[in-house]
């Protein structure tokens, strides 16, 4: 089935020799996962590319090393339209490629790590896999596997965390490997998917707008329309107004305001209604009704719940919270984080008690600790019934040490969950009381907490709902039939709202939900599986968006660029725009993985999709993608465009390129904009240095062109030395 275009080069690293002639190979998805693998089974000679000894041979992936090739191994040149689209028979695969000045090419880190890891199965007398344990794990082995072809038996270490515990306990039952079969066939499928309506949707539009860096994708595309969408519908948003009546009753020195239960629309009927309270009327009290209420504690995180409480509360990026995640997760610190799962299995369960009884131990969780009962545990969230393949994120009980201070907020907010479902639910009476005054309804909703339950680990408020009084409304009660005096009234101007713009909270949540709004949070949890992408890529989803220039952040909402609202217009009436159909398309992959559809029939869908979106964008008639060019700040008679790799000056004689990657960094259409307009750039997260640390910074253009590093004043850092551009 696979077509190994070209053999690995090995003649620049000599060779690589494996000094046993019989043992186990480990293969992880990285270097740390694989020293910690080698360090619990003793193999302690360091060689390079992997560790020896015990009768083990660990070695690693460097991520995804193999890839599936591009169009042109099947004879796509990228000249024009007829070729399109391209859908192999048998996809090829190669190793990963990376974009340098002179084109796509081979990763030479990456050739180099597969070689080395050729040579250890090529000794081994069997295989265990510990890449991670989902999807994107299961496939970066299986390409890997079916690109080299050792052709040796494989078994699967499955874990949820990676303690020395955990790892122990997953050798000791190793499962066959091919009983993973059906989540290799998913994630190749999706793989494949990918491809197909990526590159033959991206030429297209390329094809017929004369601009090559645009790109339409599967799950990108119909993200880019919720968030155009949202944008066009909040900015021609035209508001209306409304009057609300309200009116004061006393009793026993207390007050309490009622509200009209109606949004009166027309400014003189509502000034008539004012007109019939003022001055001497009295109120009927026509309704009283106490309930008591429960509400349940929230469910663990999963990752796209916990990246969407982390932008809400302390304004971090879903791919910032991932990073921390994960780096958490290979400190040994909480369970695997790109989970989908909100509920534990009863074998975990075993746990629970000994690990929320070191967290009621922290400063932080101390005093709600002192009441809390870790013989009565909340057992709503234990359910083997709604597992996936990894339960919800929770601790490990390994004591966290030397954490920056987001690690620690992350740590600390996965730990209070944890806490939080399985607490008590919080207990409270809710009060109703209406009235009847000149013919007009009334209304008081109060809620009194008389148990805080989970509510007490942050000391969180009360949520307060549509039409509940504000906190300064009053607390007197009356009797059904009482009447009383109208002692004040009063006449309110409001006007409707559009819906917010999307920030990435509200993002993922629509991601989530495949664009639905849907505010109850049971029944958001039954249609996730119609969810657009998979909690452990809706992040990198958002930032290719923003990479690839068409959206930005301001502020804290996610907004559309020109060059995003421009595609989104051209494509958004076609079917790659349709989050519904990119949903169900995730739903089937999920039905791949549990052998109830094969993958087969799903590719001959996405095969006849891809051959229907080339055509639809093949025949759209518009002018070129206006590309926006601006003054050459090195010779002022040139025009600079802004490109996919790089901004350049046109003039052919000042030879000004201001390159896209700069210290590990792709810098946005944004940022380069900044830069070419005003000269510097707002501050830029995520810069690394060459001894691999990153910090934060602004860039500037000197005198000479050349890029200058400014720190925020915070750091009291200093300016760099210049760094030319070309």
């Amino acid at each position: 089935m696979f077509n190994r275009p070209f053999p690995l080069p090995c003649g620049q690293w000599g060779t690589v020799l494996i000094s046993y002639s019989t043992m186990i190979a480990i293969i992880a998805e990285k270097p740390s996962v694989g020293q910690d693998i080698a360090r619990v089974v003793g193999a302690a000679r360091k060689k390079e590319g992997y560790r020896e000894g015990n009768g083990y041979a660990v070695t690693w992936a460097l991520g995804h090393l193999i890839s599936l090739a591009m169009p042109e191994a099947y004879g796509h040149t990228g000249d024009g339209k007829l070729e399109l689209p391209v859908v192999p028979d048998d996809f090829r695969l190669a190793v990963r490629q990376v974009r340098t000045d002179r084109g796509m090419i081979t990763d030479l880190a990456a050739a180099k790590q597969l070689r080395i890891i050729e040579k250890v199965f090529g000794r081994c007398e069997s295989i265990i896999v510990a890449t991670d344990a989902g999807r994107e794990g299961e496939l970066i082995f299986r390409l890997i596997y079916d690109y080299l072809k050792p052709g040796k038996p494989f078994r699967r270490l499955w874990i949820s965390s990676l303690t020395d515990e955990a790892i122990r306990g997953g050798l000791a039952r190793l499962r066959d490997g091919h009983e993973y079969d059906s989540l290799y066939d998913a994630a190749f499928c999706r793989a494949k998917a990918d491809w197909l309506v990526g590159m033959n949707a991206s030429r297209a539009l390329g094809a017929v707008s004369g601009t090559p860096n645009n790109s339409i994708g599967r799950v990108q595309t119909p993200t880019l329309a919720m968030i155009c969408s949202r944008y066009r519908e909040n900015r021609e948003f035209v508001s209306t107004p409304y009057w609300m009546l309200h009116v004061t009753l006393k009793k026993d020195g207390d007050h309490r305001i009622f509200r009209h239960t109606e949004k009166i629309r027309d400014r003189q009927a509502a000034e008539r209604a004012y007109s019939r309270i003022c001055g001497g009327t009295v109120a009927t009290i026509t309704r009283i009704e106490r309930q008591p209420a429960e509400q349940a504690p929230p469910l663990p995180y999963d990752l796209t719940a916990l990246q969407k409480d982390c932008n809400a509360l302390h304004g971090f990026t879903a791919e910032k919270t991932l990073e921390i995640a994960q780096s958490l997760y290979e400190r040994k610190m909480i369970s695997y984080p790109r989970t989908g799962s909100r509920h534990i299995p009863q074998d975990v369960m075993a746990e629970i008690p000994t690990l929320l009884g070191k967290i009621i131990r922290k400063k932080e969780f101390r005093e709600y600790g002192k009441s809390f009962d870790l013989t009565e545990l909340n057992m709503r969230c234990v359910d083997d019934t709604k597992m996936t393949d990894h339960h919800a994120l929770i601790t490990t009980g390994v004591t966290p040490v030397d954490l920056t201070v987001e690690e620690l907020t992350v740590y600390m907010m996965i730990a209070g969950r944890m806490l939080e479902a399985f607490s008590p639910p919080c207990r409270r009476e809710n009060l109703l009381m209406e009235a009847e005054c000149a013919g007009l309804v009334f209304r008081s909703c109060t809620s009194v907490v008389l148990s805080p339950g989970w509510r007490g680990v942050f000391s969180k408020a009360e949520d307060r709902t549509d039409g509940e009084t504000e906190p300064n409304d009053g607390t007197a009660v009356f009797r059904s039939g009482e009447r009383i005096p109208v002692s004040g009234s009063g006449i309110v101007r409001g006007k409707t709202l559009p819906k917010p713009l999307h920030t990435e909270a509200t993002l993922l949540a629509a991601m989530e939900a495949c664009g639905k709004d849907i505010a109850d949070g049971e029944a958001r949890e039954a249609i996730r599986e119609l969810g657009i992408s998979t909690p452990a890529t809706r992040a990198s989803i958002i930032e290719t968006l923003i990479r690839r220039g068409y959206v930005s952040r301001s502020e804290k909402n996610i907004i559309p660029t020109e060059k995003g609202m421009f595609l989104y217009n051209a494509v958004r009436d076609m079917r790659v725009a349709d989050a519904e159909l990119t949903g169900t398309w995730e739903k089937k992959l999920l039905q791949i993985e549990r052998r109830t559809l094969t993958g087969e029939s799903f590719m001959r869908e996405i095969g006849d999709y891809t051959r229907q979106i080339t055509r639809d964008v093949l025949g759209i008639r518009f002018p070129a993608i206006r590309e926006k060019t601006f003054p050459c700040p090195r010779c002022r008679k040139g025009n600079v465009a802004i490109r996919g790799k790089a901004a350049k000056c046109d003039c052919g004689e000042c030879g000004f390129v201001l390159f896209r990657k700069f210290l590990n960094k792709e810098l946005t259409d944004f940022q380069m904009t900044e830069l070419l307009t005003k000269g510097e750039t707002g501050v830029i997260k995520g810069l690394r240095g060459k001894n691999g640390k990153t910090f934060d910074a602004t860039l500037s253009l000197g005198s000479g062109q050349e890029i200058t590093l400014a720190f925020p004043k915070r750091t009291k850092g200093k300016r760099g030395s210049g760094m030319p551009v070309a």
